[in-house]
Parts: C-alpha cells; sequence; structure tokens
C-alpha cells in the first residue's frame, strides 16, 4: 500500500479550503503534525499557485527548513499540536460567516445540536491578540481547550483534526452553523439547547459517522514521508 505523501495532502487540503470559500487569496493556512516537527502552509502564496514542494517543514523549537518562509500564523498551528497530543492536524480560515461572527466577538451557543461537533455545548471566541504573535497562540490554545474548533475574535477561525480531512470537515460545518447563527440573529436570540440536551447529543456523536472515525481520504498524520 503506497504511503500518502503528507506535502500532497496538505496541498490538497489548501485548495479544498480555496474551493468551498473557506480561504480567498492569501488567507487563511493549515498545517499537519509530522513525527519530528510540522508541515505548514507558506506564507503569501494563493492556492492556486500553491505546490506540494511548497509546504514547509518546522521543528517543534521553530525552526522551519532553510529557504522557505512559513505562514506567519505557524505560532498557533506548533502551540496548538503540542498541546493538543490527540489531534494532527490545524486548519485555519478567514470564511465569510466564521469571521463575520467572530468580529461580533460572540461566542455561538447551543441554538442547534450540530454545535457539539466542535467538542462541546458552545464553540468559544478566543480574545483579541495581533496575528503572527504568541500572544494569539496563546489565546487560541486556551479557547480549544476541550474543543475542536474556536473563532478569534476579529480575525477568523480555527479547526482541528484527527487528520486533514476531519479538520477541514469540522471547519465546514462551523461555517455553516455560523451562518445559520447569524441569520437567527436578525430575528433576535435564539432559543437554545440546554446543558443536559447537548450532554445527550455528545454521547451519540461518540459513534457517529466522520467524527467517529480516525481515517479518510487525506490519511492520518504523517512523518517525513511515511505514517505514524
Amino acid at each position: 500500500m503506497t504511503t500518502p505523501d503528507p506535502a500532497a495532502q496538505l496541498l490538497q487540503a489548501a485548495q479544498k479550503m480555496a474551493q468551498l470559500g473557506l480561504n480567498k487569496g492569501t488567507s487563511g493556512n493549515a498545517s499537519l503534525r509530522l513525527a519530528d516537527g510540522l508541515l505548514i502552509t507558506p506564507s503569501g502564496i494563493p492556492a492556486e499557485q500553491l505546490t506540494a514542494q511548497s509546504m514547509v517543514f518546522m521543528d517543534w523549537q521553530g525552526v522551519a527548513e532553510a529557504g522557505k518562509k512559513p505562514s506567519s500564523e505557524w505560532r498557533f498551528h506548533r502551540d496548538i499540536l503540542q498541546a493538543r497530543s490527540d489531534m494532527h492536524a490545524v486548519v485555519h480560515c478567514h470564511s465569510m460567516f466564521a469571521t463575520t461572527i467572530a468580529c461580533m466577538g460572540r461566542d455561538v451557543p447551543p441554538f442547534h445540536y450540530m454545535i457539539a461537533t466542535a467538542g462541546g455545548d458552545n464553540i468559544r471566541c478566543a480574545p483579541y491578540a495581533l496575528f503572527g504573535t504568541q500572544a494569539l497562540s496563546e489565546v487560541a490554545v486556551t479557547a480549544l481547550q476541550d474543543r475542536l474548533a474556536c473563532l478569534l475574535v476579529h480575525h477568523g477561525m480555527i479547526a482541528l483534526g484527527r487528520n486533514l480531512a476531519q479538520a477541514l470537515a469540522i471547519a465546514v460545518e462551523v461555517e455553516n452553523l455560523c451562518e445559520q447563527y447569524w441569520r437567527l440573529l436578525q430575528f433576535g436570540e435564539p432559543t437554545l439547547l440546554t446543558a443536559a440536551q447537548m450532554r445527550e447529543v455528545q454521547a451519540q456523536f461518540r459513534g457517529y459517522g466522520q467524527w467517529a472515525q480516525s481515517e479518510s481520504q487525506f490519511g492520518e498524520q504523517g512523518q517525513r514521508g511515511e505514517s505514524e
């Protein structure tokens, strides 16, 4: 069986984010855990111009391979992967509705049971910090405790997964939920599910569909040229 190439997986994920409208231009980024560091999308290159060779390897000290410039958001990718040994992929989007809600500084409450796909009974919105800084990394790591996604105020969204496909699927679902929430807010504050109801949903989700799967079309986390 041929082992998926991590750089090819990351390229496919970055291009898929653009195709789905989650990112435009050079916004957004993605990373994949490797055995000795992480692979991350480069800084300032539109998705349609990326190649597998564009992807940047970084070690856990934040040293990038020579001659390549990683995404300016490499700090939160590295720190999230170090803080969350259960997760192996991170995607960051400036998608329309997640960013709209983030700019309102709102957590997304349990107005719909699918909020549980983000790992809890709400989607937290992290406090503001300048992009590319250690301060942003720290608030993101905190907002993602026991969660698979969060918003970043005045910025966008982060989603995590056991692999790139799961991280991307969660990002798509969070964007959809943020659109629904935005539309509901046009009529006022929505009715919310209770904590007990959300616990029932989370218990049901443990064996449900793609959220319970560990393999996908993008493959598992990679080492440098082979899967772990």
